[in-house]
């Protein structure tokens, strides 16, 4: 299963050219350069020919064709801070790199932190980060997940709609394993108060499966909450983490249910078709709704089974999740399968 990748395009610099280029990659080629004691010019996103002739430069000291273009060879010999780009993780506090050069400079840029551009995710970078999500509607964990990274590119705010009025038709909702009022509420953007007031319920009342719930005319949907209740739901009902669980969705989606890759995993947990088909008819036995809760129970249970294929490893599983139970014990972990091992149990502690 891979993760979903934020589109950006590979840095470039056109040799003996005047023209700016901007990319939202550029910064972090910037700022490695200035790193390794090369001007770049400003770091302003923009390939002019100082920042050209600072790569060709860096090239011709490394012992690399002199061309410009600041590609994976250039980056790989620009050291930690050459790597890697934008967008092909989740940046938490102590992540250093590339991809957190361009961070700092798209926060500065959009006015929530200050043009101090060092490639390292500290203390200021993820309060800036809190602050920018906060002012954009997304949740504020300090966590440059996808939904951050998009909105920091495009800039486009969460739109919140207005609750419904009065006389909208009664909405209900089915009991099902693992529900609790708080959870209910929480996804609907109600009160447990509420709940039962609308169901005649005592406080501390048992919930009986099957039942229909009425759903209060004032809440709305929340379907990131939705998520997380489903999430818990089905980590109980496996018996895996639910922090576990919660992380592992994260970095695989942002609990973004409608995500497809080009490989086609979709979905909260980036399930494949051959993986859905192989939890749907041997770790389930009946067929499973193609819906985020159904792609849930299904990336729910193929982390379970992987849990105990891997003797309770929680590291392998998360390798065997992502790189394929098969490569991994045939390969081991490969570098790129490392990071995110590491960056999902980073994520398990906040989750």
């Amino acid at each position: 299963m891979r993760r979903w990748l934020v589109p950006v395009l590979v840095a470039v610099a056109l040799p003996g050219s005047a023209a700016a280029f901007t990319n939202p990659q550029i910064p972090g080629l910037q700022v490695a350069l200035r790193a390794r004691g090369y001007d770049p010019g400003p770091i302003d996103g923009v390939v002019g020919p100082k920042t050209a002739g600072a790569v060709r430069a860096f090239q011709r000291r490394a012992g690399i064709h002199a061309d410009g273009l600041a590609g994976p060879r250039t980056r790989a010999r620009l050291g930690r801070l050459g790597r890697p780009l934008f967008g092909a993780r989740t940046l938490t506090r102590g992540r250093i790199g590339w991809d957190v050069s361009v961070l700092q400079f798209l926060l500065a840029r959009r006015g929530f932190a200050r043009s101090h551009l060092n490639g390292n995710f500290g203390r200021g970078t993820e309060r800036a980060v809190r602050r920018f999500q906060r002012a954009f509607g997304l949740a504020v964990d300090g966590i440059a997940g996808p939904a951050t990274q998009r909105t920091l590119l495009t800039g486009r705010r969460r739109r919140h709609r207005r609750s419904q009025p009065a006389r909208a038709p009664a909405r209900t909702h089915l009991v099902r394993s693992g529900d609790t009022l708080t959870a209910i509420a929480r996804g609907y953007g109600t009160t447990v108060r509420a709940l039962e007031r609308a169901n005649h319920l005592r406080p501390g009342a048992f919930l009986l499966l099957g039942t229909r719930l009425r759903v209060p005319s004032g809440a709305r949907h929340v379907p990131g909450t939705d998520v997380r209740g489903s999430l818990d739901r089905w980590a109980a009902h496996y018996g895996v983490d639910p922090h576990l669980a919660r992380a592992l969705a994260w970095m695989e989606s942002g609990f973004q249910p409608t995500i497809r890759s080009p490989i086609g995993a979709w979905g909260v947990m980036q399930v494949t078709p051959a993986t859905w088909d192989y939890a749907e008819s041997v770790l389930i036995g009946s067929p499973i709704p193609r819906t985020a809760d159904g792609n849930v129970r299904i990336g729910v249970a193929y982390l379970s089974h992987l849990l105990r294929a891997f003797g309770g490893s929680e590291r392998l599983a998360l390798a065997a999740y992502y790189q394929g139970p098969a490569s991994v014990r045939k390969r081991g972990l490969l570098r790129e399968t490392k990071a995110f091992v590491a960056d999902v149990q980073a994520l398990k502690q906040r989750m």
